[in-house]
C-alpha cells in the first residue's frame, strides 16, 4: 500500500514520510552499513503469524553473518549486542517502551511506527495524542534515540510485517528479581521501560504500569 492510500484510509491521524523533519526529534536514517544478508535471511526463513505477533529478541543464523560483528565494533562502540526480529499482524498502539541505549529497526516490509519523546512523560503518564506517526519503506535502517518511545510496527498491508530489531545484547529479557523491588513503575524487564495502554489486556494482565492516556491509535489498511 502506497503512503498515499495509506494517508487516505486514515485521514484521523496524520502519517508523516520517514524523511520528514520530524523525525530527527526520534532518530536517524542508517544508510552506512550494508544490511542485505539480514534481509534477506528475514525474506526466507521467516515468516508472519495470522494472528499478533512473534517477536525473538536474539536469533543465532542472524548474529553469525558478518556484518553483525561490522556493526557491533563500528556502530555500537564495541558493545556487544543481539539481533532478532518481531514479524506480526499488529495495528494499534497497545504501548510505549524505552531502553538505555539506541534500538535499531530495519523495515523488512513496508510498516508504520507510532513514536513519542520519553520528555513529554509527565507525572507518570502519556498522552496518545502527542505520538508522531512514520511510515517507513521496505528495506529502511533506522536508529531510534534512547528518549524515542516506540513499539511493535504497524502492519500497511493485509499479510503483516517483519522488523528487524538489534539492541545492546540482554535487552528484554526476564529481569533477575522481582521487578517491584527496584521502585520503578516503568520497568517491566532487562533495559525494558514500558507504559501501556490500560485498554491493551495482554499487557494490563502482565503488571504493566497503565500509562497512556487518550485513545489507543489504529493504522486502517481497509
Amino acid at each position: 500500500m502506497s503512503l498515499k492510500e495509506l494517508k487516505e484510509l486514515n485521514n484521523h491521524i496524520f502519517i508523516e514520510e520517514i524523511h520528514s523533519p520530524v523525525f530527527r526529534t526520534y532518530g536517524k536514517i542508517i544508510t552506512s552499513y550494508d544490511f542485505s544478508s539480514l534481509l534477506d535471511y528475514m525474506e526466507r526463513e521467516t515468516t508472519i503469524p495470522d494472528k499478533g505477533n512473534i517477536y525473538k529478541a536474539s536469533v543465532s543464523e542472524l548474529e553469525q553473518l558478518e556484518i553483525k560483528e561490522k556493526f557491533e565494533k563500528g556502530f555500537y562502540g564495541e558493545m556487544p549486542i543481539q539481533i532478532g526480529y518481531c514479524n506480526g499482524q499488529n495495528s494499534t498502539l497497545n504501548g510505549l517502551e524505552y531502553h538505555i541505549g539506541s534500538e535499531i529497526d530495519i523495515a523488512v516490509t513496508d510498516m508504520v511506527l507510532l513514536l513519542g519523546r520519553l520528555q513529554d512523560v509527565v507525572n507518570g503518564h502519556f498522552n496518545s495524542e502527542a505520538v508522531d506517526i512514520f511510515f517507513v519503506p521496505k528495506g529502511t535502517a533506522l536508529q531510534l534515540y534512547e528518549t524515542t518511545l516506540h513499539f511493535s510496527p504497524c502492519k500497511v498491508s493485509p499479510e503483516g510485517f517483519k522488523c528487524i530489531v538489534i539492541l545492546q545484547k540482554g535487552t528484554n529479557e526476564p529481569l533477575e528479581n522481582d521487578r517491584s523491588m527496584y521502585g520503578d513503575k516503568f520497568l517491566f524487564a532487562r533495559n525494558k521501560w514500558l507504559l501501556a495502554h490500560p485498554e491493551w489486556k495482554p499487557l494490563m494482565e502482565k503488571g504493566a504500569w497503565p500509562g497512556i492516556r487518550g485513545g489507543n491509535i489504529e493504522i486502517k489498511i481497509s
